[in-house]
């Protein structure tokens, strides 16, 4: 590292160093003018040390700047991505041994030497340090793994980014998007075999997760089949073990595809279970991808939530989106003017977007929970009247941009770690500009972050009076929320999951159970964390969290895990971890005073197969990646010819920054040191000639 620096001046002239000389002459002239008993010599230099400490002295009071320049080499990144998806190893190429592979893509940062700076990775549906040789990853999301690399080496010295992969991916955009925005050249080793091989599949099934108690619902399963020309697809459907449908479908060509609609009835309420299968053929290079199995929650009815509006705004269509994507809600929207025939007690929370004069009198109606989001058209008096969680005093109707800010302690249910990191770095939402006040009963999921200062003013809080749930939404502009999260995750899933679990918190009627405890959700993907939620409700319906609360899950193998609930808030939570897929049962207990109070409940893990869904990998995308790049696209046997295309790449070498640094001359110790030591020697000589 190379180390500069020298003296700027900034808004002073540099003429004051003439002037500090002439001072720090002066000052020693006058001093040392007359004779002294002492040589000319002696005389001289006492003055010199005289002058140069009064001449320091003066400069600094000038107060200049020290300009410091370093330059820091950093050498070329190499980032190496290993796919570690089970497609790698249930569809590998004849002779690919999936173990040496992984030592030998190992052994490129020894090949590379220390003239590059080797980072490895692997990733499935996201990325993770390291290499690995167990090839378990349930999905494959290439573009997202790109994403995350691009996201931890910005603006630094990247290289070379080295993908091993078959190019088969099952979540996430093209890949080939986001690696335009990797400045550096990429080189692929194709995974994988491209040869096709026999084999009949489920490519997918098509469903709708709830159905109605009564009624017949449809399934579509895309049923597939390669190099079977001639054969019979067998499709069966169980249900619980028991057959309730079949088809026959016969194969007509090496690439066939076709959708089969299969009609079903729910005839029980709850969680149902259905096994779709299709009959094995002949030398099949895989069964695997035979069976899917989904679940499909039979409910007795839905619940219905009322919109009430003043005027049209586009988040009112993201909200009736997010609530209609959930087929458990049946949601009517109508101007709060024609709202006065509405019997309230018909629904389950009622959101008034917007409120303004004439919705008191309405919000009085009934204990049905209420969710009021604010914005540029809504009376705050109104607002202020009707509830009571939050109060926004502002003198003008003008409104500012705010950002979402998580706040810590909020425990009424649980956002999952990918949402609450997206809501934060989602545009800013309008609020009105005043000061916001809220009692202690008010709990924040978010709070406002205006600029880069955080405040305590609530974006979003949550709170119960009289027995009835209420929250306050301070903010419009949901609508840009949601645009934006598209454009940089490709899905809603954020704002839809704050918006469908605030409206689940608010239709639970807490006050008839003591106790509950309820999953973050009734069917899990495999590999996700197990949430669990409890809550605990003293006699006068405070929520508390004193006593522990225990519980037992239970798979239908019979395998019992046991945890203890941490406590959240006011409430409990457990992380359970993963667990394997299929059904579960959980029972709970607390003791609350001298009563035992037990909830029960049950979830499901559904096992991904999407993994064995494609067999012939995918060798066009990895050559396109390499080509728009600069890079190439090699076979596992070329891991040593790798070595030498980026020590031979030009482009891949090691620059150097600069770091500029300015700092006042006074806060430099080593100045003060030298006017010490210039004083301290003039002292010396004075004492020892006597004067």
């Amino acid at each position: 590292m190379v180390f500069l620096f020298s003296i700027n001046w900034g808004s002073v002239s540099g003429w004051w160093t003439l002037v500090c000389l002439l001072l720090g002459a002066l000052y020693a002239w006058l001093m040392y003018r007359n004779p002294v008993n002492t040589t000319p010599t002696i005389r001289n230099i006492l003055a010199a040390l005289r002058g140069l400490a009064a001449f320091a002295i003066a400069f600094l009071l000038v107060s200049p700047l020290v300009k410091s320049v370093s330059y820091q080499p950093q050498k070329p990144l190499v980032l190496i991505a290993q796919d570690n998806s089970e497609s790698i190893k249930l569809f590998k190429s004849p002779g690919f041994d999936a173990q040496q592979f992984a030592t030998d893509l190992g052994g490129l940062k020894k090949a590379l030497g220390d003239n590059y700076d080797v980072r490895e990775y692997h990733f499935d549906a996201t990325l993770h340090d390291g290499l690995t040789n167990d090839y378990t990853g349930k999905q494959t999301d290439i573009s997202a793994a790109l994403h995350q690399l691009n996201d931890r080496f910005v603006n630094q010295n990247i290289g070379a980014v080295v993908l091993a992969t078959d190019g088969l991916y099952n979540r996430g955009a093209d890949p080939q998007y986001e690696a335009k925005n990797i400045k550096a050249n990429i080189y692929t080793i194709a995974l994988g075999d491209t040869i096709p091989h026999r084999d009949l599949l489920i490519a997918n099934v098509n469903y709708n997760k709830t159905a109605f108690l009564g009624n017949d619902f449809e399934i579509e399963v895309m049923a597939a089949a390669y190099q079977s020309n001639g054969e019979n697809i067998r499709l069966s459907v169980a249900e619980d073990g028991h057959a309730v449908a079949s088809q026959q479908v016969p194969v007509t060509n090496d690439a066939f595809k076709k959708s089969v609609k299969i009609k079903l009835s729910a005839d029980k309420k709850g969680i149902h279970k259905f096994t779709i299968s299709i009959a094995p053929v002949k030398n099949e290079i895989s069964l695997q991808n035979n069976t899917e199995t989904i679940y499909v929650e039979v409910l007795d009815a839905r619940q219905k939530i009322l919109l009430l509006y003043n005027s049209p705004h586009p988040d009112i269509t993201v909200i009736k989106q997010a609530i209609e994507s959930n087929k458990n809600y049946e949601l009517k929207t109508i101007r709060a003017a024609e709202a006065g025939a509405i019997n309230w007690n018909d629904y389950s929370l009622v959101i008034m977007y917007q409120p303004a004069e004439g919705m008191a009198a309405l919000a009085g109606k009934s204990k049905v929970p209420v969710w009021y989001i604010a914005g540029s058209q809504t009376d705050l008096n109104v607002l202020n009247q009707v509830q009571k969680i939050v109060q926004i005093n502002a003198n003008r109707e003008e409104m500012q941009e705010v950002f979402a800010l998580q706040s810590s302690g909020f425990s009424l249910f649980t956002l999952s770690d990918s949402t609450q990191q997206k809501l934060t770095k989602l545009p800013p939402l309008l609020a009105p500009y005043g000061n916001y006040s809220s009692p202690a009963n008010g709990m924040p999921l978010l709070k406002q972050k205006i600029g880069q200062v955080p405040t305590p003013y609530p974006l979003l809080i949550f709170g119960e009076e009289g027995g009835r749930r209420e929250a306050v939404m301070t903010a419009e502009g949901i609508w840009r929320w949601q645009l934006s999260e598209y454009q940089t995750y490709g899905s809603h899933a954020a704002v839809e999951e704050l918006l469908s679990q605030s409206v689940q918190y608010l239709t639970v009627n807490a006050g008839q159970q003591r106790f509950r405890v309820y999953p973050a959700k009734n069917i899990f993907d495999e590999g996700d964390n197990v949430l669990l939620n409890a809550e605990l409700y003293n006699d006068a319906l405070q929520l508390i969290n004193t006593p522990d609360v225990r519980t037992d899950i239970k798979s239908e193998t019979g395998k019992s895990y046991s945890f203890l609930f941490s406590r959240n808030g006011q409430s409990y939570q457990l992380d359970a971890g993963t667990l394997p897929a299929g059904e579960y049962t959980y029972t709970a207990g607390v003791k609350l005073g001298d009563r035992s109070l037990a909830a029960h409940g049950q979830f499901n893990i559904k096992a991904l197969n999407q993994e064995a869904r494609q067999s012939t990998a995918n060798h066009q995308l990895l050559y396109a990646l390499s080509k728009q790049s600069g890079g190439e696209m090699l076979q596992p046997s070329q891991i040593s010819k790798l070595v030498d295309l980026i020590r031979k790449n030009e482009t891949i070498k090691t620059v150097e920054y600069e770091d500029k640094h300015y700092t006042d001359l006074i806060d430099l110790k080593w100045v003060f040191a030298l006017i010490l030591l210039l004083l301290s020697t003039e002292w010396f000589m004075r004492k020892r000639e006597g004067i």
